[in-house]
């Protein structure tokens, strides 16, 4: 499974609902229709009191794929341009930091061995 991480901030102006409306509204239809795309999770800051440093970004957005192949497949793909293409209405773009991703799950540890379970 492959997975692609962009963090980002929202765009100068906006408040931080109004990012989140945009993003959760009218942005999550457009990335959900991305051919190929297995999962897709948005992750929105929230402010904890007591928080001793505020977070780096507004937002993170998830994508899984199932292999190096359907993620190409799906950049070239129309719905990839029109999800790009509406990123400028609700994040700075100068913002994002963004990763390709293989995840390794880190499983709770077993009751058998009491060793965590590692995928490799």
């Amino acid at each position: 499974m492959i997975k692609l991480i962009y963090c980002f901030r929202k765009r100068s102006g906006m408040t931080g609902e109004e990012f989140n409306r945009y993003w959760r509204d009218v942005h999550a239809a457009l990335g959900a229709r991305i051919p190929g795309l297995r999962r897709f999770v948005q992750s929105r800051m929230i402010e904890i009191p007591g928080d001793v440093r505020r977070a780096d970004f507004d937002g993170v957005a998830e994508l899984w794929f199932d292999d190096v192949e359907a993620l190409l497949a799906a950049r070239a793909s129309r719905e990839w341009s029109e999800a790009g293409l509406d990123e400028e209405h609700f994040l700075d773009s100068a913002s994002t930091a963004y990763a390709v991703t293989e995840e390794r799950v880190i499983g709770l540890a077993s009751e058998a061995t009491g060793e965590p379970r590692v995928d490799r």
